[in-house]
């Protein structure tokens, strides 16, 4: 199969690029009689430090509001999205309830354990003497717990020091509602639903104000970095491992980890947890990627990975992410 290009912008400094360039702009030579036509500062070219300090200020806003603009590619088509990260104690995570009640295979299973909790809460009528039993075992339980009780209250401080620490650490909101996440065709459109106040996940950011009334379509416009393409990740895994995109592959984990979290969707959390075989691609893809001894260990790792196992697994996991977008044009 052949390899899957990635749908990167050709650099400035190609050199194919510049001899193109530099072809189609090379003038006739003039005979040597006519004098060379004088250009007037109207018709002298634009300058191009127009469009940096567009760029530069575009920037600027991302940094200065602590958000940046996405672009996502999935099978279904490209769209543009918004995410931030904050400290987790400073969000509201979305609210998925109506999300899972609109699916079917989730409410089913919801249905099961509520029977087994049900069946768990039986009550059994015993006789005297067992129950006699049974009161003296309880009661012998219970001295027991009253012994543990100061190693409890110690466990109980260090499990609210581990909460206070998970308080602290930051985590990815995308734009979201209701447990789907807002993919935009054009900046236009992404623009237009920023200042038009319909309600979403993003606006409980204390920049979120600020930003409807100081962003433009000409500000969305993705680093590279965050530009994802989870279109392309079932296919390149497929090729076989001569054929992987190790950045392509990368950015992909690092995305479906952020919208995994973001969306609450604990089935690609796991697929993508410590241990998982797609977390053993991920750390062999990067160790291949830094070179030396490490990229040797990583590339032998590599080759003892099924690229079918792992297409599968991708493939389920931009299922389940693609299930989840609300496409708006």
């Amino acid at each position: 199969m052949p390899r899957v290009t990635r749908r990167r912008r050709t650099p400035a400094g190609n050199p194919k690029h510049t001899e193109v360039s530099v072809a189609r702009q090379s003038p006739q030579r003039p005979d040597a009689d006519e004098p060379e036509p004088e250009l007037d500062d109207a018709d002298a070219p634009a300058e191009s430090g127009t469009a940096t300090v567009s760029a530069e200020a575009a920037r600027a806003l991302w940094d200065e509001l602590r958000i940046d603009p996405v672009e996502i590619a999935l099978p279904a088509g490209t769209g543009y999205t918004l995410r931030a990260y904050r400290p987790a104690r400073e969000l509201t995570p979305t609210d998925v309830t109506e999300r899972d009640q609109d699916d079917p295979f989730l409410a089913r299973r919801q249905v099961t354990e509520e029977d087994e909790e049900d069946d768990d809460e039986a009550v059994v009528i015993l006789d005297e003497e067992v129950a006699q039993e049974f009161a003296e075992s309880d009661e012998e339980e219970a001295k027991g717990r009253r012994r543990d009780a100061t190693d409890d209250e110690d466990a109980e401080t260090a499990a609210e020091e581990d909460e206070d620490e998970a308080g602290d650490e930051e985590v990815p909101v995308f734009l979201t509602h209701r447990g789907k996440l807002l993919l935009f065709k054009t900046p236009e459109s992404l623009v237009s639903f920023i200042r038009s106040g319909a309600p979403n996940d993003l606006s409980q950011l204390d920049s979120w104000n600020e930003l409807s009334e100081r962003v433009e379509p000409a500000d969305i416009a993705p680093l590279d970095e965050d530009v994802y393409e989870l279109d392309l990740v079932v296919e390149n895994l497929r090729g076989g491992h001569d054929t992987w995109d190790s950045t392509l592959l990368i950015e992909a984990g690092e995305v479906a980890r952020d919208l995994a979290y973001a969306l609450r969707l604990p089935a690609v959390l796991d697929m993508l947890s410590a241990g998982s075989s797609l977390d053993d691609l991920d750390e062999a893809l990067r160790a291949s990627v830094d070179g030396g001894v490490g990229g040797f260990f990583g590339r032998r790792r590599l080759r003892k990975i099924g690229a079918q196992t792992a297409s599968l697994g991708w493939r389920t996991i931009v299922g389940k992410i693609s299930a989840t977008v609300d496409w708006r044009d």
